[in-house]
């Protein structure tokens, strides 16, 4: 198959709101792949191959040749050649990967170049990628969806996946499973406004301290140690205590789900910055240990010792939690119904200098991957992560920075809204070091200006993340969701988070408070 085809599917994809078109469209284009060509498809529509890493930014897409007049190239020597310019390191990479990318861009029409740099850059528009992709391999495959699903969620590539389903069929997706030193994405948390409100939903549930750190998923098999970030990263010699934590515990095999953060002399955490900066660092590891070390605490146990515990309900996961971890190796952890206990371990642990708590449904199943509603997460001040759609040039002493910001959450599954959903504008919270910051960072992911209400507004790329409190959430006619923020600030950007797991419209819509 011609890239061609693929690069008319995902146009097609992106420019269609309703799912179940979406779903149709990229089954119909895979059912007439190859076997040999299916792999690098789904890699290529699915957004999979930007994971090759193949250290092209913005930068380097700008000086390329002219499009090729004809189709010529194929879909599997296209993810041959990415693979190419990914293994390419040491003197003179930055040279050679441009002469590679050149070669291969040489080679491809206008649109086929458009879609080659959405795929490089992460930019396909073709709504919730993973989603529409797995429901499209099991149309296209003649299998559930939910088969697709779980068979993603531990394996963690499309390709893989869809090539079992379409090879293997039911009993293909049935053989995937969690596998100690491969990691599955983290289950995440719905919100709700107070603990109240929460319990209202679960019932009975166990609250934990919601620690303000690094999500880290520790694999151990026998002496070998393995620490994976919430997106899939290995940072394993960057974090020797959470090594040698795991380590120490009294069993062979354990997959674990925790968080990593850094405590003051005085006993409290650190800024979440900080722990960020010190996982991130690649420099000496013992040396970044002195000056700022950290603690793990595990909050769940996925597998033990040759034995999935994934999908039994979570007060059994905890309690064998608690049968290989000592008690200072975990969050701390209670479990009620009444509102007012609930409420005094809120307290509890803000005054412990965390940020807030979460509370669980005892029966939920680990859903990897997934923001189940058996995981809600409370906070003193609601709090959202959004994505930058595009900033307005200040006045006065920020004449010359970008400043007021325009947010917006991600849309999955509301086919009257465009993919991000604008609810309002801040510029509260913004430090100058971050406004320049922001600013240079923005204009490397311009797209366009326009003159709106008196202001001229630089449109972006929804590519940066940033946390933003607010008091509350109001109708509005002037947003596309009917809803706007309510005195909305700048936390902080999120470096660690990607514009996938930025909060979606349905969470907001289950914040909604009247004003």
């Amino acid at each position: 198959m011609l890239l061609e085809r693929l690069a008319g599917t995902s146009r097609a994809v992106a420019g269609e709101p309703a799912r179940n078109v979406k779903i149709a469209l990229l089954a119909e284009c895979l059912a007439e792949l190859g076997a040999d060509e299916l792999p690098a498809a789904v890699a290529l529509l699915s957004g999979e191959s930007r994971r090759l890493r193949v250290g092209v930014g913005y930068a380097g897409l700008q000086e390329l040749p002219e499009p090729a007049g004809e189709a010529t190239l194929g879909v599997a020597e296209t993810e041959d050649a990415l693979v190419e310019i990914a293994a390419v390191h040491g003197k003179g990479a930055q040279a050679e990967r441009h002469r590679l990318l050149a070669g291969l861009f040489g080679r491809a029409t206008a649109e086929e170049q458009d879609f080659l740099r959405a795929v490089l850059v992460g930019e396909l528009r073709q709504g919730a990628l993973d989603a529409v992709m797995a429901d499209a391999v099991a149309k296209a495959a003649g299998v559930p969806a939910a088969l697709v699903r779980r068979a993603l969620m531990f394996r963690g590539s499309a390709r893989a996946v869809a090539a079992a389903a379409l090879a293997g069929g039911a009993p293909a997706l049935r053989a995937f499973g969690l596998e100690v030193g491969r990691p599955v994405r983290p289950m995440l948390a719905a919100s709700a406004p107070d603990v109240t409100a929460a319990l209202e939903r679960t019932g009975r549930a166990a609250l934990e301290w919601k620690l303000d750190g690094i999500r880290v998923q520790v694999h151990r098999d026998g002496e070998e140690v393995r620490v994976f970030t919430r997106s899939l990263d290995e940072i394993t010699a960057r974090v020797p205590e959470v090594v040698e934590a795991a380590r120490a515990l009294a069993v062979r095999s354990a997959v674990l789900d925790g968080e990593a953060i850094a405590f003051g002399p005085d006993g409290r955490p650190r800024p979440f910055q900080v722990t960020a900066a010190r996982t991130a660092s690649r420099q000496d590891p013992e040396r970044l240990r002195a000056e700022t070390p950290l603690r793990v605490f595990f909050f769940d146990l996925l597998h033990r010792d040759g034995t999935d515990l994934i999908d039994l309900p979570g007060e059994l996961r905890w309690a064998a939690l608690a049968e290989v971890t000592p008690e200072g190796l975990r969050v701390p952890h209670a479990v009620t119904a009444d509102p007012g206990e609930a409420a005094a371990f809120f307290e509890d642990a803000l005054a412990h200098g965390h940020e807030g708590v979460l509370v669980k449904d005892p029966a939920a199943s680990y859903a990897a991957g997934r923001r189940g509603a058996g995981w809600i997460k409370v906070k003193p001040r609601h709090t959202l992560d959004l994505v930058v759609l595009a900033a307005e040039w200040g006045s006065g002493g920020r004449r010359g920075r970008l400043s007021n910001l325009h947010l917006g959450a991600r849309n999955d599954d509301d086919p009257a809204l465009e993919p991000w959903v604008m609810l309002g504008k801040t510029f509260k919270g913004l430090t100058d070091d971050v406004l320049a910051w922001q600013t240079e960072q923005l204009l490397a992911r311009e797209t366009g200006t326009e003159r709106s209400r008196g202001a001229d507004v630089v449109r972006v790329r929804p590519e940066l993340v940033v946390e933003i409190a607010f008091d509350g959430l109001q109708r509005s006619p002037r947003y596309p969701a009917g809803l706007a923020l309510r005195f909305a600030r700048v936390v902080r950007y999120r470096a660690d988070k990607t514009p996938a797991e930025a909060d979606t419209i349905a969470t907001v819509r289950d914040l909604v408070v009247d004003g």
